[in-house]
């Protein structure tokens, strides 16, 4: 949508926010303001203008009074950990910290619900409900720092949402203060709700763009008592990727499935300290399988079934079983921490691909086929038991303009393969400021209208994290 230019931010607007929420909690220092105006999207860097810490909606609710009579920017800011430049301030203005948001309101053990604030750490949240016997299954990589508000934003996901879903899959209701700085419930705290238009989905994915989520009730699920991980290596990439498919034909539904290229893996253990894994030379590709449960002995028989399909698939004979929680953290660490090594190694651009299952194979030889023709390395891994593989290609040797200009057009040949493909061309990380420019892949112009007319009727002004998505 065609964006109207902002005031800047005055020194009359300066001192009605101090007043509103007092020295110690409005920042206009350099360090504080380049610190929040970067995440985890390669090197790029947006500053706001002034950065706000508010305490509650009602605050929250003044600020976006204040910016939206005065045709002022706001950007929700979490824990800057995203990957597709959601929270970046690209107009400046005002940077809406959501870290004073940190507190688990209430644990409805009887309703198998949680009540919680947007700033909650999300692996917090899920330590502080699994001590009362209770799980909350979405759990992006960055877990143990992302907040509850950005999975929200970003509909995040994660290895178990293969068996569990995805963070939509849990909200049923959310506090949200409007750009006009009205404050609205979206729903009701109950499983079911067919009153009305649902509101509640209609803000999870929205990334910051319809209003600031100040609280979320959330569903939660009987903890699982007992899990089985299995690491299966491959010489051909293609085989672990065909296997993934296979599996679910089996009828088993693992709790995560987790495909890692043998690059990914290596550059794990060479970047990142404590990352340990033997493997053989000719391993090219491993698949991480986890099944969960609460009967050990049927866990076992779903291993079992796991283990002939993968052996059909020509698998290495040398299956990893982990033997205690030690040796499973081991592996899931690796996992986890593939892309901070891959941002460690090199400058690099993420995408999110996204496939139906047995689409994969041809996903990843067709990667790998435009990796040939514009001369880029890719890096591949991603939760492959939901289709979704994350393609991290590195600059190596390309030349700067090769980097800047070439690029984009192997990016496009990607998202054009992979909805061809019947998929889309983001699974969790969402579009934000990086991916926009190729939406018209995924939608026809009619589509992307629809979504550009309800922007329009939740933020007329749109001072509500603009330039994001469209």
């Amino acid at each position: 949508m065609t964006e109207k230019p902002y005031n800047k931010i005055s020194k009359t607007i300066l001192k009605e926010i101090l007043l509103l929420f007092g020295k110690e909690n409005v920042f206009i220092d350099q360090e504080s303001l380049i610190n929040y105006g970067h995440d985890e999207t390669e090197n790029l860097s947006y500053p706001p203008e002034i950065l706000v810490k508010p305490k509650d909606a009602d605050q929250v609710s003044k600020i976006m009074k204040l910016a939206f009579e005065n045709s002022i920017p706001v950007t929700p800011i979490g824990a800057r950990t995203g990957l597709s430049g959601g929270s970046l301030c690209i107009h400046g203005g005002i940077g809406l910290s959501m870290e004073k948001f940190n507190k688990i309101l209430k644990i409805d053990h009887d309703n198998l619900q949680v009540i919680v604030q947007p700033g909650v750490i999300t692996q917090n949240l899920q330590d502080e409900v699994a001590r009362k016997g209770l799980y909350y299954a979405p759990d992006p990589a960055s877990k143990g720092s992302c907040f509850i508000g950005g999975n929200i934003a970003e509909n995040s996901g994660g290895p178990r949402a293969v068996k569990y879903g995805v963070t939509k899959d849990f909200v049923l209701n959310l506090e949200v203060v409007l750009p006009n700085g009205e404050i609205i419930n979206t729903g009701a705290n109950t499983l079911k709700n067919s009153t009305g238009y649902n509101l509640t989905q209609l803000m999870v994915g929205s990334e910051g763009t319809l209003g600031v989520v100040t609280k979320a009730t959330l569903k939660l699920i009987p903890l699982p008592k007992f899990n089985k991980l299995i690491l299966v290596s491959f010489k051909s990439a293609v085989d672990a990727c065909a296997a993934v498919a296979s599996v679910f034909k089996a009828g088993v539904v693992p709790s995560a499935m987790e495909f890692m290229d043998r690059k990914a893996v290596d550059f794990t253990i060479k970047y990142i300290e404590e990352a340990n894994l033997e493997m053989s030379d000719d391993t090219n590709a491993l698949l991480l399988i986890e099944v969960d449960g609460n009967n050990p002995e049927y866990l076992m028989d779903e291993i079992q079934k796991v283990l002939d399909v993968v052996t059909s698939h020509n698998c290495d004979e040398n299956i990893l079983f982990a033997e205690d929680e030690a040796q499973k953290d081991q592996l899931w660490f690796i996992r986890r921490r593939i892309g901070e090594a891959v941002k460690v190694n090199s400058i690099y651009k993420e995408e999110d691909t996204v496939v139906p299952r047995y689409r994969l194979p041809d996903l990843l030889s067709g990667v790998k086929k435009i990796g040939k023709k514009y001369g880029f390395e890719s890096i591949c891994y991603g939760h492959a038991g939901d289709g979704n593989l994350h393609v991290n290609i590195i600059k190596g040797n390309l030349t700067d303009l090769q980097w800047e200009e070439e690029l984009s057009k192997a990016i496009r040949e990607i998202f054009t393969l992979t909805v061809s493909l019947e998929g889309t061309i983001s699974g969790e990380h969402g579009i934000g400021w990086v991916q926009k420019d190729y939406m018209d892949i995924a939608f026809k112009e009619v589509e992307l209208n629809l979504m550009r007319n309800i922007k329009k009727v939740f933020d007329p002004k749109n001072i509500m994290n603009p330039s994001k998505i469209f």
